[in-house]
């Protein structure tokens, strides 16, 4: 295995210093004569303060930003970078203001503080799609503050009027003598300067746009590319030692006696054997040999009488036909006209219960963390995360620890997907402190794959019964939804809320369809499956739901998918441009089935979704192949308001894609007897690149408010592709995975 330093702050084989955030700011990383802004960047008409003044916490967004005498731009990210290319974008928007080249910037994910908690809620996390339209005039101002300090500073030098003074990227220019001057040579002097107040400064127009709306390099390409970049599994630190962990085989277990304690603790390398609350753990000399010796240990699991147990005859494929036959109507999340009226005047009706499975979250980089205490009482920790100061906390309260004795490292993510976030009995770094406390040294604890999917949190599980009542032309007069699921929010709570669980809903509510009367419901029906959040949360099941239930009202009144939608959407330019365009891409919409020319016998089905602020339309064209689905190309449209930049905008919408057909085609988390069926991939088969479609991407930007991009693309795709597949073969599909259906 790779190992790279935890940190380029820490030099391995010094002592680790306590240093305050400011000093910790101006200092680490940091060089003689650099511009160093801590800028507090305020969402109303407060002004921004000074680097040295405390910021109030939760009232500022300060970002940090460090010119170095080389004029290259150090920036603290205040939004993790896990492959989806926000250092990038950060860059673009930051450099655009600031007049520099992204390509002169070195990003690195800030510590946890709430000085960079940016959102409008207060929080600060990555997820949502919200990074990049949450922070975007932030950010800006950001780059226009420095570039006016750049300038004020380059006027003093030269002994001109400010007024007089224009830039490059990367330098001040004073047109009348022909004189330059860099932005590092710049620094020293701009760093003395008093930062502005944030309405001090005008910020461009995006006709003057250089970088922003274009597909720049990604920074973190060459990285990646050449296996330089650092993940926490591959962080280290001196005097180190690695642990291994072996899980209650069901959740809520305890650890009983062990049966070869001995023999374990004679293996090759092993420092120390481990009992856990949920878990035994052996740390060793390296990881290799922890996970062998763990794996040997023999121990008898105890089921307590008052712990909260899986059930020990607990079958997902049980779980789903008790929640179809779940009595009851529900708890009103949208309503609209009168359904019951609605229903009535209806000429025919239909109804029909769809499905949704249990998902795993199934990313490339297995859960690890890495701890130290250090002599000073601090604790650090480098964990793969997507809330720094929500897992700050979280450590806080399970140590007893002040939060600023706390350290929180923020490696690069080996993937999201929403993973990362506090889940209880399903994080790796609980353990690594508790081993690196009882050891007094640090521990690096990787999980197996194997002890992964034991232990992953999963994607709800839902049912979600539709009636619907057409008038005498196949039209929807009125719908209703009632889902009976444990939403995620509620089931990482463990309890149902005063409110309704929106990431239960959404997908089935706030759609733009014009249909008179509609009611959408939910039925809590809480299950014995950790739940946590998946890419694109509740509109990645609910929106397969709702567009192939809308298809089945299709067939119902012999309408054409296509021309449903946009008769539903009349009046809606933005939507009615989206369809028309995804259509226009693929070539005019062709439903079939026909023949292609290769023979085969193929067929397309449409979708739309709305998740994060952007809208999203696709279209799928499939075959069938030895039985299996095979899709063979994705068109989508996504109209996310405004871009920053196009290429990852493509890549997003590549991936999301895939990762769409993969839980449409073949992924579904499986419980037995209590326990998941799979340990690894080869029970939980994801979508190789054989069954990978080509995709082609159409970027429409509106100008509406900007949306996020990283999970809308993903809910049209499952049900573009089963609504290909039940107009190529005439069976209604309504669950997921397609691998469940014989097509023979």
């Amino acid at each position: 295995m790779r190992e790279q330093p935890a940190s380029s702050e820490f030099s391995l084989g010094e002592d680790p210093i306590n240093l305050s955030r400011r000093r910790f700011l101006l200092a680490s990383g940091s060089v003689a004569g650099a511009l160093v802004l801590g800028i507090g960047l305020p969402s109303g008409q407060a002004r921004a303060q000074a680097a040295q003044q405390p910021l109030p916490p939760g009232t500022r967004v300060p970002a940090f930003l460090e010119i170095r005498p080389d004029s290259s731009v150090r920036f603290l990210s205040p939004f993790i970078e896990g492959g989806q290319g926000i250092f990038t974008a950060m860059a673009q928007i930051v450099g655009e203001e600031l007049d520099a080249d992204p390509a002169t910037f070195v990003v690195e994910n800030a510590p946890a503080g709430d000085e960079y908690k940016v959102m409008d809620s207060g929080m600060r996390i990555t997820g949502g799609s919200q990074s990049v339209r949450t922070s975007y005039t932030t950010m800006r101002r950001l780059g226009a503050l420095a570039r006016h300090m750049l300038l004020q500073a380059a006027a003093s030098a030269l002994a001109v009027p400010l007024a007089s003074l224009r830039t490059e990227p990367g330098k001040v220019v004073h047109d009348a003598s022909g004189q330059t001057l860099t932005y590092g040579e710049l620094a020293s002097r701009a760093r003395d300067l008093p930062v502005p107040p944030a309405d001090a400064v005008s910020l461009k127009d995006p006709a003057q746009f250089r970088w922003i709306g274009k597909p720049v390099k990604r920074l973190d390409a060459w990285e990646k590319s050449t296996g330089q970049a650092v993940y926490t599994i591959d962080c280290r630190v001196d005097d180190m030692l690695h642990a291994a962990v072996q899980h209650a085989p069901r959740f809520g277990m305890t650890p009983g006696a062990w049966r070869n304690e001995a023999q374990v603790r004679a293996m090759k390398g092993v420092h120390s054997v481990h009992r856990l609350p949920d878990a035994v753990a052996v740390v060793a000399e390296r990881w290799w040999q922890a996970k062998r010796a763990v794996e040997a240990l023999q121990v008898e699991w105890l089921a307590p009488a008052d712990a909260e147990l899986m059930p020990p005859d607990f079958s997902s494929d049980d779980f789903a036909r008790t929640l179809a036959n779940e009595p009851g109507d529900g708890q009103e999340a949208e309503v609209k006209g009168d359904l019951a009226a609605g229903m009535s005047a209806a000429k025919t009706t239909l109804s029909a219960t769809y499905h949704s499975q249990y998902l795993n979250h199934a990313q490339l980089e297995p859960p690890s963390a890495l701890a130290r205490f250090n002599d000073d009482g601090t604790l650090e920790l480098w964990i793969p995360n997507q809330a720094p100061e929500m897992f700050q906390g979280e450590v806080a309260k399970r140590t007893g620890l002040d939060a600023s004795k706390i350290l929180i490292h923020s490696p690069l993510l080996g993937g999201f997907f929403g993973r990362h976030f506090v889940y209880d009995g399903a994080m790796a770094w609980p353990q690594a402190v508790e081993l690196a406390k009882a050891v007094g040294r640090p521990v690096k604890l990787i999980w197996s794959r194997e002890e992964e999917f034991l232990r992953d949190t999963h994607r709800p599980m839902a049912s979600v019964r539709f009636r619907a009542g057409l008038d005498d032309k196949g039209y929807p007069l009125a719908l209703e939804a009632v889902s009976i699921c444990e939403g995620p929010t509620e089931g990482i709570s463990g309890k149902q809320g005063d409110k309704l669980d929106p990431t239960a809903t959404e997908g089935l509510i706030g759609k733009s369809y014009a249909i008179p009367h509609l009611r959408i419901a939910q039925i809590y029906k809480k299950g014995p499956v950790k739940l946590g959040y998946w890419r694109s949360v509740g509109n990645s099941m609910n929106d397969f739901l709702y567009e192939s239930f809308l298809d089945e009202i299709a067939d119902h009144g012999r309408l054409d998918p296509f021309e449903l939608r946009l008769r539903l959407l009349k009046g809606n330019a933005r939507l009615t441009t989206l369809l028309h365009a995804v259509a226009d891409l693929s070539g005019g919409w062709k439903p079939g089935p026909y023949t292609a020319e290769d023979g085969s016998r193929r067929a397309r089905g449409v979708a739309m979704a709305s998740p994060f602020g952007t809208e999203a339309a696709a279209i799928a064209e499939v075959s069938i192949e030895n039985g299996q689905v095979r899709v063979h190309r994705i068109w989508e449209a996504i109209d996310p308001g405004s871009i920053v930049n196009p290429a990852i905008v493509e890549a997003q919408v590549n991936g999301a894609v895939a990762l769409g057909l993969s839980q449409v085609l073949l992924e579904e988390a499986l419980f037995e007897k209590g326990q998941p069926v799979a340990r690894n991939f080869d029970l939980y088969p994801i979508l190789p690149p054989s069954r990978m479609a080509q995709v082609e991407v159409r970027i429409i930007e509106s100008g509406a408010k900007m949306g996020g991009i990283g999970e809308p693309p993903l809910p049209a795709v499952p049900p573009a592709v089963a609504n290909a597949v039940s107009r190529l073969t005439g069976q209604r599909i309504r669950s997921m995975p397609l691998s469940r259906y014989n097509f023979t």
